[in-house]
Order: structure tokens, then sequence, then C-alpha cells
């Protein structure tokens, strides 16, 4: 019972790096599909709401409890861990991870206020 709470984590991990890529990329699709545009911005907008006033994602928690039901310490090594967690929790300081997150946003919305080309 263990190692699934234990792989449930690892997935959570993975959840977590879709979630940043999704961050980074989802106005190409957002551009396409009107409920991808607004679940983009919205994730954006919480996304700044983490960093602005310090709180910890969700995702963070959610792993961390699974761990702990696993019978792990919260930043134990597996190869999930190892090479994803390096991206999801990069050691990148407030101020340019907010700087970050403020030209993503910039450029998502510059991006979804473009005039569609028609075909």
């Amino acid at each position: 019972m263990k190692s699934l709470f234990l792989a449930a984590a690892d997935a959570v991990v993975v959840l977590h790096l879709f979630w940043i890529v999704f961050l980074i990329l989802g106005a190409l699709p957002g551009r396409r599909w009107a409920w991808v545009m607004w679940t983009h911005i919205a994730s954006l907008a919480f996304s700044i709401a983490l960093q602005v006033f310090s709180w910890i994602c969700p995702l963070t928690h959610l792993e961390v409890w699974l761990r702990k039901l696993g019978g792990a310490q919260p930043y134990e090594s597996t190869f999930i861990r190892h090479y994803v967690e390096q991206i999801v929790y990069a050691e990148i300081p407030r101020d340019a991870l907010l700087f970050g997150t403020l030209i993503i946003v910039t450029l998502s919305l510059w991006f979804y206020l473009q005039p569609r080309k028609e075909k």
C-alpha cells in the first residue's frame, strides 16, 4: 500500500510539471479553443496569486502528504523526483519567478489579443 502512495506522489510531480508547461505554453492551444484560453488565463491568475501571497501550490501539499502516507521523508530521492523535481522545484529567487511569470502572462495576453488570420 505504501508503494501505491509513493507512486501517486510521483504522478503528482509529473502532473505538476505538465501544469508548469501548460502555464508557459497554454496560449498556443488557447488561441484555438476558448475553454482552454479561459482555463489558461485563470491558471495564470492563480499562479500570480500563489507568488504574490507566498502561498504553496496545492500540488506540492498533495505530493508531500502522499509521500508521508507512503512512509517516505518529504524529500527523499527517487527517479522521478531526481529529474522532474529539479525542474518543478528549481531554486529560483522569488522576485525572478514573479518577473518570469509576469512575462509569460504578458506574452500570453498579447498572443490572445492578436487578430486571428482567416483561412
